[in-house]
């Protein structure tokens, strides 16, 4: 009798492994921190005319946009490096003179063209 249970609690196990669908991949997560996605919709508000409803959708339609082409990571950097480039002096320089520097920059503003047009930002 427990070698008939056995089986049948096999047989049972295997049927829900069976019946369970297959996992799908997991998809790109979207890894902006909320403070990150507040700090750059109220930028893009005050960039377009204030706050308002309108302003609103279309600056975190933008946002969603330039996060599919960016994780926060690479944002963030690109970020430091387009808003500490205009420091004087040598300290400036780390801002302003790496490549890494140029290309972060330059793949920022690509990606926020890119998300305004996208998203209707006037």
């Amino acid at each position: 009798m427990r070698r008939v249970w056995q089986i049948g609690w096999l047989a049972v196990s295997l049927a829900g492994c069976a019946a369970q669908p297959k996992s799908q991949p997991p998809q790109a997560s979207n890894d902006f921190p909320t403070q990150a996605r507040v700090e750059y919709v109220f930028e893009c508000m005050q960039k377009h005319g204030g706050q308002n409803y309108d302003n609103l959708y279309h600056c975190s339609c933008a946002l969603d946009e330039l996060a599919k082409q960016m994780g926060y990571q690479e944002y963030s950097e690109a970020i430091v490096f387009t808003k500490l480039r205009s420091m004087p002096g040598e300290d400036g320089g780390v801002f302003r003179d790496p490549p890494k520097a140029n290309k972060l920059r330059a793949k920022l503003k690509a990606a926020e063209e890119a998300a305004e047009k996208a998203c209707f930002v006037k």
